[in-house]
């Protein structure tokens, strides 16, 4: 395994979200240091996908701070201490250093695999083209799809295009990634190759937080397995810990239902 810092990449302080008069999420903390492999588990409608959407700024949460690599990601906090979202460009900025891998691919259907790939880094970074499809051809290998560079959306399995979708995230150089259910939309016997991908990653010391039902995957790959339950943070702790001495009653009963 990739060695482990002591650096924190992403520190989130005592977050809440709510959609409405629906609390979503209740004040949750966690801390994941660079090279960590975290991998949030729970029931459906825990708030697994709604914090890490959070995490990346594609929700807006009512109270709590959020810093990536020590830097305070997305708000400014007033006098009063009310806080206040910052500009689009700025958080924009604060994205970059963020990889997200969602449930559905999002790629763009009329592009090529390798042209989904070069997209944001010659738009965004300004990366010459000549460098950004030598990068982009290198982290189609990466991904096991060497072959598949002038290959539409349409034309490649869902394993593929979302394998497609992390070479997109990890072309922007992302100093953590965030994965919401990546494999959840798959077939079955897709499944596997995604999860293989984000093993190597974990492997190469990439910092990961993944949302998942892949218990065995937790199991594996995770450094530490976190417990959400209706909004809390509830139980956290190494993989073995977790899944053979949970301590909190609804961490048992949620295991006793999945594995």
């Amino acid at each position: 395994m990739a060695h482990k810092s002591e650096e924190l990449i992403i520190e989130v302080l005592d977050i809440h979200k709510s959609f409405g008069e629906l609390e979503i999420l209740k004040g949750i903390s966690l801390q994941v240091r660079r090279g960590e492999v975290v991998v949030l588990i729970g029931a459906s409608g825990s708030g697994k996908t709604t914090f890490i959407r959070c995490i990346n700024l594609l929700e807006d949460i009512q109270g709590g701070r959020i810093r990536v690599n020590g830097r305070s990601m997305g708000y400014r906090e007033r006098a009063d201490g009310s806080l206040v979202r910052d500009s689009e460009r700025n958080i924009a900025r604060q994205r970059r250093d963020i990889g997200m891998v969602f449930q559905r691919f999002n790629l763009f259907p009329h592009m090529t695999a390798l042209e989904n790939i070069i997209e944001a880094p010659i738009q965004v970074l300004g990366v010459p083209r000549a460098e950004a499809l030598e990068q982009a051809r290198a982290l189609l290998a990466r991904v096991g799809l060497a072959d598949k560079a002038m290959h539409y959306p349409s034309m490649l399995s869902g394993g593929q295009q979302q394998r497609v979708a992390i070479a997109r995230a990890l072309a922007m150089k992302p100093q953590a990634m965030l994965f919401d259910e990546p494999t959840s939309a798959l077939d079955p016997e897709t499944v596997g190759e995604v999860l293989q991908v984000m093993k190597q990653l974990a492997d190469d010391g990439m910092t990961m937080v993944v949302v998942t039902h892949e218990m065995g995957f937790a199991r594996e790959v995770a450094d530490r397995v976190v417990v959400l339950d209706q909004g809390e943070l509830i139980e956290q702790g190494p993989p073995e810990q977790i899944f053979s001495r949970p301590t909190h009653p609804r961490t048992q009963a949620f295991l006793s239902r999945v594995l």
